[in-house]
């Protein structure tokens, strides 16, 4: 064989190995980033952008991230099912996957409200803080295998408000007898100082306000508020909301559609809810303060709770923790590392931050801003 001819052919073979071995090549590269289409059931209506928006900033994100190809379809509350049994629907395998908070469920298990948010526990910061480095997730996961769900923190709206009264609460008198749309853990609370608690779907809360059949309600804070238009039938708005000092949202997908995927994708997926999370608390931040302003040049009278009423709910929420720690051992292993974090959350909290905060209000209240 002259030189001419072997070159020619070495070639023609090499050209021939490269394509076979994209040929093989490929079904590998398909098999990591497989087209995957999973749907979402939100607990949240569309008019709750921001809280509702986080489950489509996450599936954004994840679809961005895979070049399309891991795609989640976001339904509204009432779509696929109703808001309140997303949970169970992702539990099941009805759906991929719910966009929810732990706290709706906590008839089912006072344990589930521990991942989200319960009475007097912690900020926002303090809560990220104890998810992400205090093995809040891995904790919180523990209880949710036992509902076949795999979960991650999907959004925070910060400290809540207290809710719109339509009369001044200044003592623990006036809270005895008053009818308040406020359920879950909260309720139990407020129950135990004479509050009756009303359970009612949020069209219903304007109207029975305005008709006086209840006399208070709580909902979420400022920017939210403000689309309902409670400050013309109700306009005392109470400041804080103790049982959500920092509540999370979560991502609660099926555990065994989660565990199927593949490693690439299961990392862009945390990363996608960890930006989500992250998005929804500093939306907040940046809207309720306008919102707050609109809210009280239409009426809206802002009251903080007396001490009086908060010590009051702190002792009644601890009588409340003492039976549950007592007879739940799912609730106990979390609500005890919670505990221990919150000493030292609020131990650093009130050094530089508190005194930096402080500092700077009062320079607002000056108008030196």
């Amino acid at each position: 064989m002259d030189r001419r001819s072997f070159i020619r052919k070495a070639g023609t073979t090499g050209v021939g190995a490269v394509a076979a071995g994209a040929a093989l090549a490929t079904p590998a590269i398909a098999q990591s980033n497989p087209k995957i289409t999973w749907r979402m059931a939100s607990s949240f209506p569309k008019s709750l952008e921001t809280v509702y928006g986080g489950g489509e900033v996450m599936a954004k994100m994840l679809s961005e991230a895979t070049d399309g190809n891991f795609q989640i379809q976001v339904f509204a509350a009432g779509e696929l099912v109703p808001g309140l049994q997303a949970a169970d629907a992702a539990s099941a395998g009805t759906v991929e996957v719910a966009h929810t908070v732990g706290y709706y469920y906590w008839g089912k298990n006072p344990a589930w409200a521990l991942g989200s948010d319960v009475p007097f526990s912690l900020n926002a910061r303090g809560r990220n803080a104890w998810h992400y480095h205090g093995g809040g997730i891995e904790l919180y996961n523990e209880f949710l295998a036992k509902q076949n769900l795999f979960g991650l923190p999907g959004g925070n709206t910060g400290t809540q408000m207290g809710g719109w009264f339509r009369k001044e609460i200044n003592t623990l008198d006036d809270l005895r007898g008053l009818k308040m749309r406020i359920a879950g853990f909260a309720g139990a609370v407020v129950e135990k100082l004479g509050v009756v608690p009303q359970q009612l779907a949020g069209g219903d809360v304007y109207p029975s306000l305005e008709k006086g059949t209840i006399d208070a309600a709580e909902w979420v804070g400022p920017f939210d508020d403000e689309k309902l238009g409670f400050q013309k039938v109700a306009p005392y708005y109470y400041y804080a909301g103790w049982w959500e000092g920092g509540p999370t949202v979560h991502f609660m997908f099926n555990k065994e559609k989660y565990e199927e995927l593949p490693a690439a994708y299961k990392a862009m997926l945390h990363t996608a809810c960890r930006a989500a999370d992250a998005d929804m608390l500093q939306r907040y931040d940046y809207l309720n303060p306008k919102a707050l302003r609109s809210l009280v040049a239409n009426g809206a009278q802002l009251r903080p709770f007396s001490q009086e009423i908060l010590s009051a709910c702190f002792d009644a929420a601890n009588d409340i923790y003492s039976e549950m720690t007592a007879s739940n051992e799912d609730f106990k292993k979390i609500w005890d590392s919670i505990t221990a974090f919150r000493k030292d959350h609020y131990l650093w909290a009130q050094v530089a931050e508190y005194n930096f905060d402080t500092f700077m209000m009062l320079q607002q209240r000056a108008n030196k801003l």
